[in-house]
């Protein structure tokens, strides 16, 4: 009885919680649908409260305020558009025209300093080719070379084919080697102008193959020199062969043909020269301010744009407790960033010269450069360092004494024998400098 009454009691708390039961075949999704519409109707039927009309004037302002919002950003996000757009297609056309990256990143430095001079000390570095005096970009010099070495083919072949050797071929060993064994050809025939087996050199000869034939302009050279390429039978066997013949005319100019030997050995690369830009300014109180094109850095593009990070990181080390041998380091690393300096020397009339020059070159370049330029090239001088120190050791090159990548340097006549000049009664000069570059005097921006 007792289990029976616990079990009415579980039925009454299930049907109290759970609501009343449903058959598993009745439908009561609508009685749902219906207790939900009521619901809601009783929610809907409470009357709203009118709003005053301090909260409708407040609602009006605000939505205003919105509104005039999001004109003004639909206007600034247009500009911004338009500006993206023009600035994509500006750097599309300078990519086409530049695909290099790191050409186009020193293309924009150079143009910028050309388009406004003021921004540069000097417009660039330049060449000189020996060949034709052209004066030529860094990035423009091999070409122009090479261009100006074959057309003096035409004139004087012989010689091209030396400038060829010598030029294009980077490997100075495998040049070494070659114009030896072309050289050993030569003297065969020389010393044995009646033994026909060294007349004729074999093109399939394997020493020839690995030391001669892999020199650009070397086939030139023995075409120039009078051998005629020919195919001719091989003794002992079926098949024909190639091979370089000495002509007959050339047999009676063996004196001419050792000349030829000569110019092959003692040839040298043709490299243009770097042109000093000589420039001679008026006195000026910023002389000592410099302003350099991308040319005079040995960095690449991307290497430029780290610049500002390494200089933060050199202040940081500064900072730090070094060592001499460590400081030293550090400056040695910094120098050999450049490639090339510009000097200028404040003369004793306050006018400046100056010139550009390789970064890794000796002082005595400097000193032949100023005496260059003096009325009396016989007079000793003197160049003093911007502290005040002498530059005596004419074996130190620029980048071990500091004058990377910009210096100004002053011009002093030699002491004693100036007071000889002055004791001696001599009128002194007006300018130290020739009369010819006087006439060609700048002012200094």
């Amino acid at each position: 009885m007792k289990k029976f009454f616990q079990g009415l009691k579980r039925d009454v708390a299930f049907k109290t919680t759970a609501g009343p039961g449903h058959r598993l075949t009745e439908d009561t999704r609508s009685q749902q649908a219906a207790a939900a519409a009521a619901k809601q109707t009783s929610v809907c039927s409470k009357p709203r409260d009118v709003p005053s009309e301090e909260a409708q004037m407040a609602a009006a302002a605000a939505l205003a305020r919105m509104e005039k919002k999001q004109q003004k950003s639909s206007v600034v996000s247009s500009q911004e558009v338009i500006r993206n757009k023009v600035k994509k297609e500006l750097m599309a056309e300078t990519m086409a025209a530049k695909p290099d990256s790191e050409t186009f990143g020193e293309e924009i430095s150079k143009a910028t300093c050309q388009q406004n001079s003021k921004l540069c000390s000097v417009s660039g570095v330049y060449f000189i080719c020996p060949l034709t005096g052209a004066s030529l970009k860094k990035n423009d010099r091999e070409q122009h070379v090479k261009e100006a070495i074959l057309m003096k083919f035409s004139e004087e072949p012989v010689e091209a084919a030396v400038m060829m050797i010598q030029t294009f071929n980077k490997d100075r060993d495998k040049v070494k080697s070659g114009t030896e064994i072309i050289a050993k050809y030569i003297d065969n025939i020389c010393n044995n102008p009646n033994e026909e087996k060294y007349r004729k050199i074999k093109l399939q000869n394997k020493v020839f193959q690995e030391k001669v034939s892999c020199l650009e302009g070397a086939h030139e050279f023995i075409s120039a020199v009078g051998f005629e390429r020919k195919t001719l039978p091989v003794p002992d066997q079926e098949n024909e062969e190639d091979f370089y013949v000495l002509s007959d005319d050339v047999l009676g100019k063996l004196e001419e043909l050792k000349l030829h030997k000569e110019k092959l050995l003692r040839g040298e690369p043709v490299r243009a020269k770097l042109d000093r830009q000589l420039q001679i300014f008026k006195p000026s109180p910023t002389a000592a301010s410099f302003e350099l094109p991308d040319d005079f850095y040995n960095l690449t593009a991307e290497e430029i744009k780290r610049e500002q990070q390494m200089r933060t990181e050199a202040v940081e080390r500064s900072m730090m407790l070094r060592t001499k041998a460590m400081r030293e380091k550090d400056e040695q690393r910094e120098m050999k960033k450049y490639n090339y300096t510009l000097l200028r020397i404040r003369l004793p009339d306050e006018y400046i010269l100056q010139g550009t020059f390789y970064a890794r070159e000796k002082v005595s370049a400097l000193y032949e450069f100023v005496r260059e330029t003096l009325q009396n090239e016989w007079q000793p001088f003197e160049l003093l360092l911007p502290g005040g120190m002498k530059l005596l050791d004419d074996s130190t090159a620029f980048n071990e004494c500091g004058l990377v990548p910009a210096a100004l340097l002053t011009f002093v006549w030699d002491a004693a024998i100036q007071a000889d000049i002055e004791a001696a009664g001599a009128q002194g000069q007006g300018s130290a400098l020739k009369d010819e570059l006087l006439s060609n005097v700048q002012l200094l921006n």
